[in-house]
């Protein structure tokens, strides 16, 4: 066993559902199984640099009812990396630096003895970076867009595919009644399981997801046939990251400070209207956005985020730091953080899921 008595757990990055099921997962293991105390760093590693306040003690009561709680309690930054940060000195004059010491020294002045940071890339890289200067470190991977190569699933997807899918039934309603053509846009970054898995879900006729580059005229022929075949309306679903054949992503803004500044979105709009001019059918584009990740997490993220959260303090006792916890197949194991930072997987062009979608008639524009 590891001699830890005190230890403290922190959000990073963009909120997640399931991101407080994990909270209370640390919390009652760590409480109830081992007597640790528990603290909870609030607002990611801006926290961790200001310390005093931002510091809360985590007990059963504070955390007995927050599995079904949407977002995080401890609330996030993703703006904020301690190795490249930007503060005001005691002068009022901005500067620019490593300020990591000023979060270890934070954590050693409340006697905390190890750190379990949930986030997702940018959050972990800096999760490994306090691991080598001796910050005994187990992370928790953390995002809707089931991107992450070193494990299984990642709590959030399901939410956020049964969200996205709710919203789908909604609009088909609309699309049929018009007449139209919805062009959905899902998030994912630079992945399409999130756009692929809404797509089948709700029998989305088209899906566009970054690993597959598309023919717009193509997709038109789809819609067009259905036309022939009486349905005169669609949904297509476009990942944020797809881009057209010799095409580029679009992105809609460049965000400086921060460590992930590319910001995807957008391309919907691009999609409705060149379908609408190919097609003949009025088109409407509908950015879900954040109604994605948001509100109550399903079931199935409840359990896993509990799964991911009490594996990752029994890392902690076990003296295993520096790692990542992670599902292999149907069991919780665990990876080097020094392995995993940047290690994202992508959707197979040629897998299952997208050879059953093609099957039933879903055009990805190939």
């Amino acid at each position: 066993m590891s001699e830890i008595k005190k230890i403290a757990v922190m959000t990073g990055g963009g909120d997640c559902p399931g991101l407080n099921a994990v909270i209370r997962a640390v919390t009652k293991t760590a409480t109830m199984k081992y007597g640790l105390e528990v603290v909870g760093i609030k607002h990611g590693y801006r926290g961790l640099y200001l310390g005093g306040s931002e510091f809360v003690n985590l007990t059963y009561d504070n955390v007995k009812n927050i599995i079904s709680k949407g977002g995080t309690i401890l609330f996030s930054s993703n703006k904020d990396n301690l190795f490249d940060y930007t503060y005001e000195d005691e002068n009022g004059n901005i500067c620019h630096g490593d300020v990591s010491d000023v979060g270890i020294k934070n954590l050693k002045d409340n006697n905390i003895d190890a750190l379990i940071v949930i986030g997702g890339d940018g959050t972990l890289t800096s999760g490994r970076d306090f691991s080598r200067k001796g910050v005994k470190v187990i992370g928790v991977p953390k995002t809707i867009d089931n991107d992450l190569a070193a494990t299984e699933t990642t709590f959030g997807f399901d939410t956020a595919v049964a969200n996205a899918v709710d919203a789908i039934d909604k609009l088909k309603t609309t699309a049929e009644s018009h007449s139209r053509i919805i062009v959905v846009e899902a998030m994912g970054r630079y992945a399409g399981f999130l756009a692929l898995a809404m797509g089948i879900g709700g029998a989305a006729d088209a899906i566009l997801i970054p690993e597959i580059e598309y023919d717009i005229n193509k997709v038109a022929e789809c819609l067009k046939n259905n036309i022939k075949r009486g349905k005169e309306h669609a949904i297509v679903v476009v990942a944020e990251g797809a881009k057209p054949k010799g095409g580029e992503i679009f992105v809609s803004k460049v965000v400086e400070d921060s460590p992930d500044p590319i910001r995807l979105g957008g391309i919907a709009k691009v999609v409705a209207d060149q379908l609408e001019k190919l097609v003949g059918l009025e088109a409407r584009a509908t950015i879900l956005g954040h109604v994605q990740r948001g509100g109550s997490p399903t079931a199935n993220d409840r359990i896993l985020s509990t799964r991911y959260g009490a594996y990752a303090v029994e890392l902690l006792m076990q003296g295993k730091f520096g790692n990542m916890v992670t599902l292999d197949g149907n069991s919780m194991s665990y990876e080097s953080l020094e392995n995993v930072i940047g290690q994202n997987k992508a959707v197979d062009p040629e897998g299952e899921l997208v050879k059953i979608a093609e099957a039933t008639g879903v055009s990805f524009g190939r």
